[in-house]
């Protein structure tokens, strides 16, 4: 069954929430198939990088933090909001170095990803950062509390299988380091 995207047509798009991380809008479509017009609300925050940040001795640089969404604390790779105006490259290197205090000489671009289609309209850009250098000691915003851990890169699918990494945007983006790999 082939899906007719034209028989959804949207009547009339509104924006109904506004924060400082991203905005929600209902969007009213006519949906043929049911013959009546249904909301459909859509988060909309800024686009997102990650950095897959690998040391010479073949370690990953990891950030351990709290997540506000799900109470507990996580372990995952360097990343955050795009700024606007900023290229996601630039975004990936301010990250890395706000978070880890690391620079990287190599950098690039390994995949893009759309965190959750159903309801967001944001993207997420992978890098591999590559050549890492200490520069400086990580500048976090006042609501960060962030610790560095560095894990052999081959440990990383058994602490995935372990559920010690369970964001599911990190584990895309080591999906599209393994498949960079087999190449």
């Amino acid at each position: 069954m082939e899906i007719n995207v034209l028989s959804n047509l949207r009547k009339n798009s509104y924006q109904v929430f506004s924060c400082s991380v991203f905005t929600v809008r209902c969007d009213n479509y006519f949906i043929a198939k049911a013959n009546s017009i249904h909301d459909f609300f859509i988060i909309e925050p800024t686009n997102w990088v990650n950095a897959v940040a690998i040391t010479d001795n073949q370690e990953v640089i990891l950030v351990k933090q709290y997540r506000y969404g799900i109470e507990t604390i996580t372990l995952e790779i360097p990343g955050g909001m795009i700024d606007k105006e900023e290229l996601p490259e630039i975004a990936a290197q301010r990250e890395l170095l706000e978070e880890t205090g690391y620079k990287a000489k190599n950098w690039q671009l390994i995949g893009i990803t759309d965190p959750n289609p159903a309801i967001q309209n944001n993207k997420c850009y992978i890098f591999l950062a590559t050549g890492l250098e200490f520069t400086t000691n990580p500048k976090l915003d006042n609501t960060e509390e962030i610790e560095i851990v560095t894990v052999p890169l081959n440990k990383i699918p058994e602490m995935i299988q372990q559920g010690k990494i369970t964001h599911s945007l990190v584990i895309t983006a080591f999906y599209y380091y393994n498949l960079l790999k087999e190449k």
